[in-house]
């Protein structure tokens, strides 16, 4: 099971914002924060979202084909925090729709180009 996903950036404050709003969209805060690295979770004990500056101290870059996938409580939920991370300025990736029966899902860039999506089966 997936305990955390790390993301990279290069502008750290920008990231920073994007995420409080997005994912305080889910439930999510931030519950764990040092210098250049938030965690964010619905939970401390649930899956989380890491933000962080390379620790290579190089370029973050997008990995090809890397995909972090958040689940949504709804269909309805995977339409709104589309449309929010869409007003927060990340970039369309896939519209929400039915990918195979049961399986809905939305896909979006972040403002760093990392892709991600929100998902319900059901």
């Amino acid at each position: 099971m997936i305990g955390y996903v790390t993301l990279g950036t290069n502008d750290f404050e920008r990231a920073s914002r994007f995420y409080d709003a997005l994912l305080g969209e889910m439930g999510a805060k931030r519950f764990m924060e040092f210098d250049g690295f938030i965690m964010w979770a619905t939970n401390p004990a649930a899956p989380s979202l890491t933000l962080t500056k390379p620790y290579d101290k190089k370029a973050a870059t997008v990995g090809n084909g890397v995909m972090v996938a958040l689940t949504a409580g709804s269909r309805e939920e995977v339409d709104a925090l589309y449309k929010k991370a869409l007003e927060l300025g990340a970039t369309d990736e896939g519209k929400p729709g039915e990918r195979v029966p049961n399986f809905y899902a939305a896909y979006f860039r972040d403002l760093d180009g990392n892709k991600l999506n929100f998902f319900h089966f059901g």
